[in-house]
């Protein structure tokens, strides 16, 4: 009886752990732009929004977040002039702010971070240091729960949310691009003849690097990725520009020059030909996410590299060989071997 009870219990557990995975996923797919659009407004890390309306609102389905659209939980406070509502919390019937929508929820978040000085040193720190952001929340009293850092880790890494915080600072680096090109328009005839030309040319590349980013090719732009150390997948990594010498990035970050090498999985060189992700120590066997749809010219070097995931666990989860030619749109599993009923092209 037993042998048939656990396989039957172990069933049901994994049933519900793809349930809940799927209500992440539907969550993310729903407020991701919303978000975004809050970072580029308030600098509240997008990562952090959606881990925190993931946590707070039970993937969108707490009473709260159906009845009152509060998804992050905020409570009245003496400041709030609107709609209320009772929900029993650490304390019975504590009150709880009512919003007309999700949109008004997440603008009230930010603005609730940002105009609070309890939060003020959060933003001090870089949008990608989800670890810092996590603990600082906690620290700054936004919930009681005392594994609330790791809870919101977890869902971060879980759905892979650093992306969209990633995404939000591309576009913004775009519409910075963009500004200085109009400015450059504007300006052009003011010019004097003998900077007119100088002027020209860094207009055109100024020009260029923006019609890359509004394309979405973002190999070709150095923009999508925050100045310093940062992480992808746990890992510790830079973004270097090209020219960059792997010797001085080795001294900087006190690491062997083979480990560079290693870490990477790129043959010896002295400088780098092209900016290029860099990792500082070696990268995950598996990805964050389960797979990776293959972009346009994309290679496996570059997947490795974007996911932070080692060559050669990719190789073995998809049965390839390191010159397989890839072809856009198909999928790279990142966590597992491929399913047996998939098709790849080989």
């Amino acid at each position: 009886m037993k042998k048939i009870i656990i396989p039957f219990i172990f069933c049901i557990l994994c049933s519900f752990v793809f349930a809940q995975k799927e209500k992440g996923y539907a969550y993310v797919a729903t407020y991701k732009d919303i978000a975004i659009a809050e970072m580029q407004r308030t600098g509240v890390p997008a990562s952090i929004t959606l881990a925190q309306g993931i946590l707070e609102s039970k993937y969108g389905e707490s009473d709260l977040c159906k009845k009152s659209n509060n998804h992050f939980g905020i409570k009245c406070k003496t400041e709030w002039t609107g709609e209320k509502v009772y929900h029993d919390d650490d304390l019975k019937q504590e009150c709880f702010r009512v919003y007309p929508n999700a949109e008004a929820s997440f603008k009230d978040h930010s603005d609730f971070l940002k105009n609070r000085p309890y939060y003020t040193s959060l933003f001090n720190l870089s949008p990608t240091d989800v670890e810092g952001w996590c603990f600082g929340l906690k620290k700054a009293g936004y919930a009681t729960e005392k594994n609330y850092p790791q809870m919101l880790l977890k869902i971060i890494n879980d759905y892979n949310l650093n992306q969209y915080t990633l995404i939000a600072l591309q576009q913004q680096n775009s519409n910075t691009t963009a500004a200085v090109v109009v400015n450059n328009n504007i300006q052009q005839n003011s010019i004097p003849a003998s900077v007119s030309a100088n002027h020209q040319q860094q207009e055109t590349v100024v020009a260029t690097n923006n019609n890359a980013s509004s394309t979405n090719t973002i190999n070709t732009t150095n923009t999508i990725y925050p100045d310093g150390v940062f992480t992808i997948n746990h890992t510790k990594v830079i973004y270097a520009k090209a020219g960059t010498s792997l010797l001085l990035i080795a001294n900087q970050y006190d690491l062997d020059l083979n480990k560079i090498f290693a870490y990477n999985d790129m043959q010896e060189t002295s400088v780098l030909e092209n900016d290029k992700l860099i990792f500082l120590e070696k990268k995950m066997k598996k990805g964050a996410t389960d797979f990776h749809v293959v972009a346009a010219n994309e290679t496996l070097h570059d997947i490795a590299q974007k996911e932070g995931v080692q060559l050669e666990s990719i190789l073995q989860f998809n049965n390839f060989q390191k010159n397989i030619q890839l072809v856009a749109g198909e999928k790279i599993y990142l966590r597992s071997v491929i399913p047996s009923n998939s098709k790849i092209s080989k």
